[in-house]
């Protein structure tokens, strides 16, 4: 069982109060003053057949009935129908960070809590969209698939902590990744909003941003945390409050890295949002994704509730006619009092009855005229004030927490009346989302009047041609839901043929144009033969002097040739005259050395045969034996000695 206007029940703890209150302070007032003004003795014949018990009863009656009226101005529901209608919304992944660093209590209770409270803020805002979930941490997981059950959203939300992933850290690029795949191709506009403080400790988290901007996703970051900064704490084993702490045994202090998550949204054509205060995520919702353009999803199944109001409303009528006909005094035939007198205080208590009814139901109806659409604003469109009607009926969705598609309906018929067909098209598109298919055929067919009239009014051929097909497509749409509605056919065929002759102009036109463009080719064409047979012309001149004057500089070119290498031949010889003379001169020398090195040797070898060495002592041809060995084992030293450990693991930063 659930109530449409569940608010109303707080009048539960307020009026049936307040009217036994009143009903007790009116009895003791009665008895004070009846003992004031009337005689002791006189009191008992006044008050004859009256029944304390039976004043009792009636104001219980009338309490009853009045708890029932609240019952139904909340308008009870229970069973369903389902009902095939479409909807049009966006496809919200919702990113939340589950680390350790969403422990930190910089904000109350926690970063992770009031992360969970705000993505449950938006999945209230987008009522008509599809969300999903993805939880992170070292790793990322998709928890919930995009749905438009908002239960299952919910549950997946409230059951994140911590310990969702094993994986210590922040790895803020693999989220992108795995929200990134959660969209499937031909799905509405992609959206990613990421709750998180910012402590990326892995790189690429604005790369990652970057690709997924190229495929369409658009994200939203939301930062939680402060720049200041707060110890984690985290509870051990023995269930006692410890700090964080890094390899080192150092304590973590964790900061909120605004400068990274302004630079992903910027990359990501999105912004970044700051979670401080009660309107961030009515900021979000309302300046980055209520703009976007929504995409119309295949038919859906939903439930319409089976409203119950009646039950309660029928029940409080049978309480009040049973209170009209149940009066305080016994109707006794043989007591003091005359017939007269009873007849005319029975005749009393009827009237007071009636007045009570009457009273309540002007309550009733009082009540369901203030929470149904203003009167004013219908009053202002009947007397052709559209404008003034407009604005009450926008006023009167703002103050409403969700969005009436008759106050819509209403406000686009005002809009579109005063000329606003702008405004007009943005209520009819609200107006389409009603379960009411009554309502969603109408709004389909004022919404095809409106943008005929856009597109009459666009001086652009080619958007004024895209925006009457939108409008054929929703009088086709009017007609499904109301195949007899003659307006509707009427129109889309007076819109089929405005577009058939827009298209037969456009052609014309380009056909106009091509032959303009065709004409002017001719010419500069034309122009460029002219040009071309000038250009050869004089190409022809120029060659023909410059082969006279290559002729001039060959015949002098040659003569110049032949004194070069009558020059260069004389040089030669010169040459090799020198070159016969050098070997001539090496050869002698080379014959006097070699009888030198005969005679040397033969005293060396007798010097050597005298010379004596100590024990231990090598030789000279020892010595150098020994150091071409060791030449082959020569290594050359790493070039940096000090990077062989580098290959060891760093340590993971597991918050």
């Amino acid at each position: 069982m659930s109530f449409a206007r569940p608010h109303i029940l707080w009048f539960l703890l307020v009026v049936p109060l307040a009217m036994a209150l009143f009903f007790w302070w009116s009895a003791k007032a009665r008895r004070k003053l009846m003992a004031q003004f009337i005689q002791t003795r006189l009191l008992p014949g006044l008050v004859l057949g009256v029944s304390p018990k039976r004043e009792k009863f009636r104001a219980i009656i009338l309490i009853l009935a009045a708890a029932f009226l609240i019952l139904a101005l909340a308008r009870p529901q229970w069973g369903y129908d389902m009902v095939e209608v479409k909807q049009r919304g966006l496809d919200i992944v919702v990113a939340i960070d589950t680390s350790k660093s969403m422990l930190a209590e910089d904000i109350a209770p926690n970063r992770l809590a009031r992360a969970k409270l705000a993505a449950l803020d938006l999945m209230q805002q987008a009522k008509l969209d599809r969300l999903g979930l993805v939880a992170f941490a070292g790793g990322a997981f998709l928890q919930c698939p995009l749905t438009i059950d908002d239960t299952a959203f919910q549950q997946a939300v409230e059951s994140l902590d911590v310990n969702t992933l094993p994986q210590g850290g922040t790895a803020i690029a693999e989220a992108i990744d795995t929200a990134a795949k959660a969209f499937k191709e031909g799905d509405n506009y992609k959206v990613l909003v990421l709750f998180t403080d910012g402590e990326d400790h892995d790189s690429g988290a604005v790369d990652a941003a970057k690709k997924a901007a190229k495929d369409g996703l658009r994200i939203f970051t939301i930062g939680i945390g402060s720049a200041k900064g707060e110890l984690l704490r985290i509870k051990n084993e023995n269930g006692q409050s410890d700090y964080v702490r890094d390899e080192n045994g150092n304590i973590v202090m964790s900061r909120l890295n605004e400068n990274l998550l302004r630079e992903i949204a910027g990359d990501a054509s999105g912004f970044y949002l700051p979670l401080r205060g009660a309107n961030t995520i009515d900021m979000l919702y309302q300046r980055g994704l209520a703009p976007l353009p929504k995409s119309e999803s295949e038919e859906k199944w939903i439930r319409r509730p089976h409203e119950r109001f009646y039950w309660p409303l029928g029940l409080a009528i049978v309480l009040l006619a049973a209170e009209m006909f149940f009066p305080e005094r016994k109707n006794e035939r043989n007591g003091r009092v005359s017939g007269r007198r009873s007849t005319e205080n029975a005749a009393t208590e009827k009237s007071k009855s009636a007045a009570t009814v009457a009273a309540i139901f002007g309550l009733l109806i009082f009540s369901s005229a203030a929470f149904a659409s203003p009167s004013g604003a219908l009053r202002e469109y009947k007397s052709g004030n559209y404008g003034a009607a407009l604005k009450d009926y926008e006023q009167s969705l703002e103050k409403q927490k969700n969005d009436d598609p008759r106050l819509h309906f209403n406000a686009g018929a005002a809009a579109y009346r005063d000329g606003k067909f702008d405004q007009a098209a943005k209520h009819f598109d609200q107006a389409i989302i009603s379960p009411d298919l009554k309502l969603q055929e109408q709004a389909y067919y004022n919404l095809g009047n409106t943008l005929y009239q856009l597109g009459e009014q666009n001086p652009d051929p080619s958007k004024r041609s895209e925006t009457w097909e939108e409008s054929l497509q929703k009088y086709e749409n009017s007609l499904k839901l109301n195949p007899q509605d003659t307006d509707a056919k009427f129109n889309h065929d007076f819109v089929k043929r405005q577009l058939e002759k827009l298209k037969k102009q456009q052609q014309q036109q380009q056909q106009q144009n091509s032959k303009q463009d065709q004409s002017k080719k001719d010419q500069n064409s034309k122009q460029n033969q002219q040009q071309n047979q000038q250009s050869k012309n004089d190409q022809q001149k120029q060659n023909e002097s410059k082969s006279d004057q290559q002729k001039q500089q060959k015949q002098n070119s040659s003569e110049q040739q032949k004194k070069d290498e009558a020059q260069k031949n004389q040089e030669q010889q010169k040459k090799s005259d020198e070159s016969q003379e050098k070997k001539n001169q090496e050869q002698q020398q080379q014959k006097q050395q070699q009888s030198g090195q005969q005679k040397n040797s033969k005293n060396g070898g007798e010097k050597g045969q005298q010379q004596s060495y100590a024990p231990g002592e090598m030789t000279p041809q020892q010595a150098k034996q020994l150091l071409d060995s060791q030449k082959g084992d020569e290594k050359l030293l790493p070039a940096n000695p000090e990077r062989q450990n580098s290959d060891q693991q760093t340590p993971v930063k597991d918050w």
